[in-house]
């Protein structure tokens, strides 16, 4: 059975000695819960589910120095992600007393040394040279992000080769497992009453419950639609507003158009961060923002607008090397505003005055999402918030509105007959999302397409589930209601000022003449953004009623699509709008209902 957060908080959430803002040593409620379930129960391998933030790593590291001290074990190999986190877990340990070595290779370890702390490609290289330390000595290894055991074939046989003898296994995560069916080393799978296997933790502590323990911050998610121009390679120029339901390549080279750093979404967007930045400093006077980026030439581009718009240098993070490491230490340290990176900064990486964040990547698994938006939420002090500035994109406004949902990874595709693989997209993304190093990955090549112009604008703000606002202009007092929210406030304040700011935001419209209206001026949870599945169902409901109406009516498909078209008005039901469609079903329902 899998044992929540939950069945410890007949504890205080402060007891025993819990640490909320990361500052004592003593153990938080959930780490207390997960490690007593540990020492009652004595498995050999434990999966722990944890939010990004709430602190995997300290739950470990006191879990390895209780097995180390009480002699069930004699040394400790820590797998992680990355050179940055390997070393960052090495710096950790070394703080309770368990020295690491982040930089060994082969041979004996040191005597000083209680163990190793090694990537998932290094163990990939040479999984041999980690089985014979494992059979020498009892060892508990610690898999940090466990889901990267399972990034390709040859790392998980890897992990399975080098590990399979170890004394005990710990594996962690802080996210949705994969969008893929491959099995990952150690973890256990049951299967559901729906007959698909899924990933069982044995301790999971999810975002909600961190959200209600004060362990993480809340998250405001501000979004930005505004209109899109771009040529494609078939020479077509094309005009879409982002958030509009548009197929699927469509809502893409959309995406794609707002982040190119010629436009001018890409630059209103960062002022306004660059603005939130200012309010939350107010309150967290260290606040530090973040923008992920695509790609290398992006990140500088996205680097040099930062330093126009704020008259200030941005640290830039290109790759996981020993520069970048030590660029996100410095940064770590230091006092200023602004770094961008590629990536690498997504998961595991802790910069914990990271307090507002700009999703400029057009990775849209549910995994990356998380771990992005992971890089905001921790918390070191109560009433501190996190905002992320999203593209106004169907999939990252679904993920925003489900941040406390919590995932496990499903061996079994849940495909009917009839249905397009509802992971098809999400596997070939999460190969993006998971590479270590930018690199060439021929996207140009492949969806080669010039961003012609773009233009931002406000569009709503995304909270526990609800969404408040009405459109915007940059710049205008609308937006700035919302940029001006205070850093410092309870989760409960949060709502009750953005319900507020809204209801000033709908009188105020309601006082403009009409001609004055030149945006859609309604309120955020009355425009919803439909998703490219949604677009799918309408039209599949359209022609399911169109070919009820062919048998009633005896007129051919194409007729009566034609006459749809001729009294509903709009382009074929390919490229219609999720409104067109609708009006275009219940047109023939009415047809239907008059034949009878």
């Amino acid at each position: 059975m899998t044992t929540t957060a939950a069945s410890s908080h007949h504890l205080s959430p402060a007891f025993p000695g819990r640490a909320p803002w990361g500052t004592a040593s003593k153990l938080r409620a959930w780490q207390q819960g997960a490690l007593d379930k540990y020492v009652q129960e004595q498995p050999r391998d434990f999966l722990a589910v944890a939010t990004p933030g709430a602190g995997k790593t300290t739950f470990a590291l006191t879990l390895a120095s209780w097995l180390l001290h009480h002699h069930v074990v004699q040394q400790v190999t820590v797998v992680a992600p990355t050179e940055h986190l390997k070393k960052q877990w090495a710096e950790a340990a070394a703080r309770i007393g368990i020295k690491l070595d982040p930089e060994y290779s082969a041979g004996p370890l040191g005597k000083d040394y209680h163990g190793v702390a090694v990537t998932y490609a290094g163990v990939g290289v040479r999984p041999m040279l980690h089985r014979n330390r494992v059979e020498q000595r009892k060892t508990l290894v610690i898999l940090d992000e466990i889901h990267h055991a399972g990034d390709s074939k040859s790392w998980g046989e890897a992990c399975l080769e080098a590990f399979e003898p170890a004394t005990r296994r710990l594996a962690l995560t802080g996210t949705p497992f994969r969008s893929d069916t491959n099995p990952i080393p150690f973890v256990a799978y049951e299967e559901g009453n729906d007959g698909i296997r899924r990933s069982a933790a044995d301790y999971t502590y999810g975002y909600g419950n961190a959200l209600a323990d004060h362990v993480v911050r809340p998250v405001i998610f501000l979004s930005y639609s505004g209109n899109m121009r771009w040529r494609t390679k078939a020479g077509d120029e094309i005009a879409a507003r982002l958030g509009e339901p548009m197929t699927k390549d469509a809502i893409s080279q959309a995406w794609r158009t707002a982040l190119d750093p010629r436009g001018e979404w890409m630059p209103s967007v960062l002022r306004a961060a660059d603005q939130r930045l200012t309010e939350v400093r107010k309150g967290i006077p260290d606040a530090g923002a973040l923008v992920i980026a695509s790609d290398q030439d992006s990140a500088r581009a996205y680097a040099k607008l930062i330093r126009e718009i704020t008259g200030n240098k941005a640290t830039l993070v290109l790759s996981d090397d020993a520069g970048a490491s030590k660029r996100i230490d410095d940064f770590s340290a230091s006092n200023d505003r602004w770094m961008v990176a590629v990536r690498m900064v997504s998961e595991g990486v802790d910069v914990p005055r990271l307090a507002v964040g700009v999703y400029a990547t057009t990775i849209s698994t549910p995994l990356f999402f998380a771990q992005a938006v992971g890089r905001f939420v921790r918390s070191r002090r109560r009433g501190e918030t996190a905002s992320v500035f999203l593209p106004t994109v169907p999939d990252l406004l679904t993920f925003a509105n489900e941040m406390e949902v919590e995932r496990d990874h499903a061996l079994d595709k849940p495909k009917k007959e009839g249905e397009e693989d509802p992971y098809a997209e999400s596997e070939k993304e999460m190969e993006e999302a998971n590479k270590e190093e930018d690199e060439d990955t021929g996207e140009q090549e492949q969806f080669a397409f010039e961003a012609l112009e773009s233009e931002a604008v406000f569009d709503r703000v995304l909270y526990d589930g609800a969404e408040f606002g009405m459109q915007a202009h940059p710049g205008s007092e609308e937006e700035q209601d919302y940029l001006g929210i205070p850093g410092l406030l309870e989760p409960d304040q949060v709502q009750l000022l953005l319900q507020k700011r809204q209801a000033r935001q709908i009188a105020h419209s309601r006082k403009k003449p009409d001609s004055e209206a030149d945006l859609l001026e309604l309120p955020a949870e009355r425009r919803p953004v439909v998703s490219h599945k949604e677009m799918m169902e309408l039209r599949k409901q359209l022609n399911t009623m169109v070919s009820a109406y062919v048998h009633q009516s005896g007129k051919p498909h194409g007729v009566i699509h034609t006459e749809l078209r001729r009294v509903c008005g709009g382009p074929p039901s390919a490229e219609a709008t999720a409104g067109q469609l609708r009006q275009r079903i219940a047109k023939v329902q009415e047809w239907a209902t008059r034949m009878r």
